[in-house]
């Protein structure tokens, strides 16, 4: 494996981070005067926690990573789009990722005008490891791979993602979005394992929380603080660290909605292969069932015509005639096929 000081851009890891009011004093205290701060409105007046302690402290402990180890964002997308800019230089280093897969890896690439390199998964949507090390180069500084992944719901082979593990020098990023949803091991017991291997989650799906934006990555300490020092200074607002704590607090009530939702996935699964429509679904490990129609565009209309929204991936690489169906409540499962039972193959 490369060093970190050999992936990092240069300018990134010379670079001193600004140093907000917040960062600078730790402790309890009756007056604050130092942020320029309005001491009125004391519901939001403050500044938040720039490092988010109370929170990661909780993560900490469900997910038996220290503290050190996470980093906090506006999603994971935040991360997502702090890794090229940490470790790619514009204009001359490359990412790799797959195909198909989370659109936003490519996004955040061509944002900061890094070269993004994919790699078509096999036609079972599994990975190709010598075609995916194959399209990396001295230049290529991070692999992004999601798993569960989306939109085909799998989890990739764990044995082909050590073998990249293993064997590339850069920075192997491991989306587990839907990892809660899986049977499968998280990476996060492999970090000390693997000190340039990056792991994101999130409270937007299993925890029910996309509308607080709060997405997780998790990595080794030097990685975390090089993150940090590039990340704006109160990049988690308080409504979402609050909520947020409330939320992960309540995980009772997560395992609750977590039954319900691959209690009802297991019923789709056997309901939706009888109906003239559905041609295949694919095997999945995440709160959707990657669906083949066969005439995608005609189903999806009538679909929204009946005011069942899915998302159509027709146009997706190796998912021609596909639909990607979210896991719903029994009543919204209920009408979604009430409708498909309609439409003739």
């Amino acid at each position: 494996m490369k060093t970190l000081k050999e992936l990092v851009r240069p300018n990134i890891w010379r670079m001193k981070p600004y140093s907000s009011a917040r960062n600078e004093f730790h402790g309890a205290a009756s007056v604050f005067l130092d942020a320029n701060e309005n001491p009125y409105n004391t519901a939001y007046n403050r500044y938040p926690d720039p490092m988010q302690w109370e929170l990661k402290k909780r993560i900490s402990e469900m997910k038996d990573v220290p503290t050190e180890s996470i980093f906090l964002g506006n999603g994971s997308d935040e991360p997502i789009d702090l890794i090229p800019r940490v470790f790619c230089e514009p204009g001359k280093d490359n990412v790799v990722s797959i195909t198909p897969s989370y659109g936003m890896y490519e996004v955040v690439a061509e944002v900061n005008d890094i070269e993004f390199r994919k790699v078509q998964l096999t036609k079972d949507f599994d990975l190709d490891v010598d075609a995916l090390m194959n399209a990396t180069d001295s230049r290529t500084k991070a692999i992004f791979l999601c798993s569960p992944n989306n939109p085909s719901g799998n989890s990739l082979n764990r044995d082909k993602i050590h073998q990249i593990l293993d064997t590339f020098e850069g920075i192997t990023v491991i989306d587990e979005a839907y990892i809660d949803f899986s049977s499968q091991d998280t990476f996060l017991k492999e970090l000390k394992k693997y000190p340039n291997l990056i792991v994101l989650q999130t409270l937007s799906k299993a925890w029910g929380a996309a509308g607080l934006r709060l997405g997780m990555a998790f990595a080794s300490p030097e990685i975390i603080a090089i993150m940090s020092n590039v990340k704006y200074p109160y990049n988690v607002n308080v409504l979402t660290q609050r909520q947020a704590l409330e939320v992960l607090n309540n995980e009772t009530n997560m395992k609750e909605h977590l039954r319900s939702i691959l209690d009802e996935r297991t019923r789709l699964q056997n309901i939706l292969p009888q109906l003239p429509c559905v041609r295949k679904i694919y095997p999945t490990d995440a709160n959707f069932i990657l669906t083949d129609v066969g005439d995608a565009n005609a189903v999806y209309q009538t679909l929204v015509e009946k005011g069942v929204i899915v998302r159509n991936r027709t146009t997706v690489t190796l998912c021609e005639g596909c639909l990607r169906i979210t896991v719903g409540t029994s009543e919204e499962n209920d009408i979604l096929l009430s409708v498909l039972k309609e439409i003739k193959a």
